[in-house]
């Protein structure tokens, strides 16, 4: 009679650690999902921002087509991909950012823009926005991070393989030149 017992306890402790480790995985993969949700609400702030930027730019530099054309190519891409993996998202916000780097590196030689109400209010509100998304990018990461651990894991690496728990891609940047440190130049 004992030995059943000792069974059925087995049975009923496996079965609660089969319940709570599913339960956790869930909610690490329902965690990832919310900071990639995140990240959405920051890019397509910024996505809002651009244009009223890139028309400020426009009547002040004229002769400077190729970058706003750039910028506004590097958006339009970046917003055509919006459902792709964290891979191709992350190549082609990379290549938004250095086009408005180069933008904004452009802009200091006109000193009247620089001086603009509009282009200054533009400026900081792209700045917040990109210190935004680049936190949202780091909770990304380490809510992929977290998830991934617990997919690979033993023993809730057992329990993700039988209901398909797939490890996520990370954020990642794919521009060279945003690994870079930015060149400060005072002259």
């Amino acid at each position: 009679m004992i030995a059943v017992y000792v069974i059925i306890g087995i049975v009923v402790i496996s079965i609660f650690m089969l319940i709570v480790t599913y339960n956790g995985l869930v909610g690490f993969r329902n965690q990832v999902k919310n900071a990639w949700a995140q990240i959405d609400v920051q890019l397509k702030r910024r996505y809002d921002l651009i244009p009223n930027l890139v028309e400020t730019v426009r009547g002040y530099m004229s002769h400077e087509r190729e970058t706003l054309e750039a910028v506004t190519n590097a958006r339009n891409l970046a917003q055509q991909i919006s459902s792709a993996g964290a891979g191709e998202r992350g190549k082609a916000e990379g290549e938004l950012s250095s086009a408005l780097s180069r933008l904004l590196a452009v802009a200091e030689n006109y000193p009247d823009l620089k001086a603009n109400q509009n282009f200054l209010a533009l400026q900081e509100e792209l700045t917040s926005t990109e210190n935004k998304i680049s936190f949202s990018r780091q909770y990304y990461n380490d809510s992929v991070l977290r998830y991934n651990n617990k997919t690979q894991q033993f023993p809730s690496n057992v329990i993700a393989g039988m209901f398909r728990f797939q490890p996520d891609e990370f954020f990642e940047v794919a521009a060279a030149e945003e690994r870079e440190a930015p060149k400060v130049s005072f002259a």
